[in-house]
């Protein structure tokens, strides 16, 4: 005989009010609840999914709304997604819909002049989209002189990563390129015949073509060839890997910078290489048109933030000799430069 709490007529009886409740709209905690309207029809995650939106957060709608107009608008999804999560923080901590209010709270703000001015340029836009008035306050972007770290700082730290981590660090060290292009970047884009990689605009910038190394060459072509891109899968939204990319990195970057006992490590980022080769490239040429090109800057001006400030003055070289055209060869793609010939043997440097 069954147990009690197994009888026929019991069962029927749970059964049935299973199906009232369901048919009189009150789910159980067991059942997914139904999407919010807006996000069918995204092939990549929508404006407010790019961020943690929590309901208690006043006009979380029209940051909602706000972050499809700027999609409907042809803004980049990286635009959209950091210009979303900008409003939010203000949002948190005040009314929104109040400019008043909202330029108190970023004056008491315990954040930087630049991030101030960040946030001012999201909620003019914001403004404009809600037909609100907003006399912006002026915040002046406040210049700083870029961390460039040692060349065999750099070094240490690409080869402290996974093979995936040093290629991609090395990308950037040897081309300049912003984290996102190195990000995008396909298979399509590199000529490995060449030993170049096309890179098309981010940023407003102009496309260009970078060379890189023979080394370089190689790490690439030992990655996985699976996707059309490089380094990310593009069945998953760019912003997200990319930001899971960065974490992981700055784990390696820790344990790296603990064992070496050097805390320098940890003050390299993605962009840091940017500047790197920026100052490199100028040190080496004295040539700032050279560099902006490299850059793909449109404006000499934003080349220049990468190179006026820096000072080299008294730095240390390791000089190396090339006895041969493979041995000079080799210096090159080590990046060495050129210095001088002495006695049918060619001498090259490069900075410590």
């Amino acid at each position: 005989m069954l147990p009690s709490s197994a009888q026929p007529g019991q069962r029927r009886e749970t059964h049935a009010n299973q199906m009232r409740t369901r048919s009189s709209g009150t789910s159980s905690p067991d059942v997914k609840k139904p999407r919010p309207a807006g996000v069918q029809g995204f092939k990549s995650p929508p404006p407010h999914q790019l961020v943690n939106l929590p309901p208690s957060v006043p006009a979380l709608g029209d940051i909602v709304s706000y972050g499809l107009w700027m999609r409907r608008q042809g803004y980049r999804e990286s635009t959209i997604h950091f210009s979303v999560k900008s409003l939010m923080w203000v949002a948190r901590r005040t009314n929104l819909l109040e400019p008043e209010t909202v330029k108190a709270t970023l004056a008491s703000a315990k954040t930087s002049e630049s991030r101030k001015r960040k946030l001012v340029e999201d909620l003019t836009r914001f403004y404009k989209f809600k037909n609100i008035p907003f006399d912006r306050p002026r915040y002046k972007k406040t210049d700083k002189i870029p961390f460039i770290p040692l060349e065999t700082e750099v070094a240490q730290l690409v080869s402290g990563m996974s093979k995936k981590g040093s290629a991609f660090l090395q990308l950037l060290r040897e081309t300049g390129m912003r984290c996102g292009e190195a990000w995008n970047l396909g298979w399509k884009d590199i000529d490995f015949e060449r030993a170049a990689v096309n890179k098309s605009p981010e940023k407003n910038s102009n496309a260009r073509q970078l060379g890189i190394s023979n080394r370089l060459v190689a790490m690439l072509n030992n990655l996985p060839h699976k996707y059309e891109t490089v380094f990310r899968n593009p069945g998953v939204d760019p912003i997200k890997s990319i930001e899971h990319f960065r974490r992981n990195f700055i784990k390696r970057r820790e344990r790296l910078a603990q064992n070496l006992q050097n805390p320098r490590i940890n003050a390299i980022t993605f962009h840091t290489l940017r500047h790197f080769k920026a100052t490199m490239e100028y040190k080496r040429t004295k040539d700032i048109l050279f560099v902006q090109q490299i850059l793909g800057h449109k404006s000499i001006l934003s080349t220049m933030r990468y190179t006026h400030l820096v000072n080299f003055e008294g730095d240390e070289y390791v000089c190396k000799v090339a006895r041969t055209v493979e041995e000079a060869k080799n210096l090159v793609e080590d990046g060495f430069d050129y210095v001088t010939e002495v006695d049918g043997m060619k001498l090259f440097r490069k900075r410590k």
